[in-house]
């Protein structure tokens, strides 16, 4: 199978050996204070406060405070929202900590408080006037400037609190990644409505998921989706470009199945961090194995690329199949040295095709359709067939 130069050693080191559920289990026992401790995997963090005036003035020096992590992410308070924040400044109402994530000394990545940021630096550049008071009424439609100069000064005089995840030095620099991508979605994703890839999109922004968000593009890919999935489940609902993007990272991942040893989000997870070392070589080889895999696929099945056949029907489904699209992009991918082969035997691997969904092996629809030994024996049962027709 042709991979990329860095996915040859990618796995060389052990994967992240906790998954998000299993932290949360240690931060519920009382073994945390033994062998969480004791395996040297503690967060450092360093407390700070500063004055409004002061941190805003610190924000301005990019170096400082980098605020691009959220700049995927769709959503923004409205200006009651931002109104009613200055409020609660205003009347002393406590308000969260932001929390930063340390990229090199003395340089932060925001994760969490860019809306509360935003809303006090915005009001204090009289960019909106207060609306929608609860308390202080008497200040609707009031800019900063327009404040009485008590209550600038009482806004002048509160701090903002902050947290700093401090990993380089206890961690190694995927486990600072996944903890940064812990992070990010305890304090956003519920709260805001991020997918798993609208995270990873936010996290691992470098070159491969460029190169994701390029593939989902693809004509034959979007065509063969047809906008529309028939998932493992067997539901039937319209796809968004996130999900696109992620049905390609799933390709990617899922070629290396037997490296694959936790819940699937997770292992897209993983393979997302290592993909944060792939060179211009990597994403040119891996564009090649993509686009060449997908137009074999396309060449054999034509219309029916990625969908599921009905044996008693004696046709093929209306919907493109996320199972299906795993097991025959994964398998093809094995063999594109031997594509020629492959298409000259088109019509013998539909009809193989057909048997293997008669027979009942692929189990495309089963509920545990994500499960490692399920996902291992689509792609294997196919890959087995594409052999057996290339030796023929």
């Amino acid at each position: 199978m042709l991979i990329a130069p860095n996915e040859e050693k990618m796995w060389e080191k052990q994967p992240i050996k906790y998954s998000i559920s299993e932290l949360d289990d240690m931060y519920s026992d009382v073994k945390i204070t033994t062998d969480y401790l004791k395996a040297k995997r503690r967060i450092l963090r360093l407390s700070s406060r500063k004055q409004v005036p002061g941190f805003l003035e610190e924000l301005k020096n990019r170096s400082y405070i980098d605020l691009e992590l959220f700049n995927k992410i769709d959503y923004c308070w409205d200006i009651k929202k931002q109104s009613r924040l200055i409020e609660s400044i205003l009347i002393n109402i406590p308000i969260p900590p932001i929390i930063l994530f340390e990229k090199t000394y003395d340089s932060y990545e925001l994760i969490d408080g860019k809306q509360r940021i935003l809303a006090i630096r915005d009001f204090y550049n009289n960019k909106y006037q207060l609306t929608e008071l609860e308390f202080l009424s008497e200040f609707e439609g009031c800019t900063y400037k327009q404040l009485p100069i008590e209550f600038r000064r009482n806004l002048d005089n509160h701090y903002i609190s902050s947290i700093a995840l401090l990993t380089q030095s206890t961690f190694e620099p995927e486990e600072a990644l996944y903890l940064k991508q812990i992070t990010f979605e305890r304090s956003n994703a519920s709260r805001v409505g991020l997918t798993k890839q609208q995270v990873r999109n936010c996290l691992y922004n470098g070159k491969f998921n460029q190169l994701l968000v390029e593939l989902s593009e693809n004509p034959i890919f979007i065509s063969a989706w047809n906008t529309s999935i028939n998932n493992s489940n067997g539901l039937t609902k319209n796809l968004h470009s996130n999900e696109f993007t992620e049905l390609v990272l799933r390709f990617f991942a899922l070629r290396h199945i037997n490296d694959y040893s936790t819940e699937i989000e997770n292992f897209l997870d993983l393979y997302m961090i290592k993909s944060m070392k792939f060179s211009d070589e990597d994403i040119k080889i891996l564009r090649y194995i993509f686009i060449t895999t997908i137009n074999l696929a396309s060449k054999i099945y034509e219309a029916n690329l990625f969908k599921p056949y009905d044996a008693q029907l004696n046709t093929w489904a209306h919907h493109a199949n996320q199972a299906c699209y795993d097991a025959v992009m994964v398998g093809l991918s094995k063999h594109l040295d031997n594509a020629e082969a492959i298409l000259s035997q088109k019509h013998k691997i539909i009809e193989d095709t057909k048997q293997l969904f008669s027979k009942g092996y692929f189990k495309f629809l089963e509920n545990e359709g994500n499960k490692k030994a399920v996902v291992q024996e689509r792609i294997s049962l196919f890959d087995d067939m594409l052999s057996t027709v290339i030796v023929k």
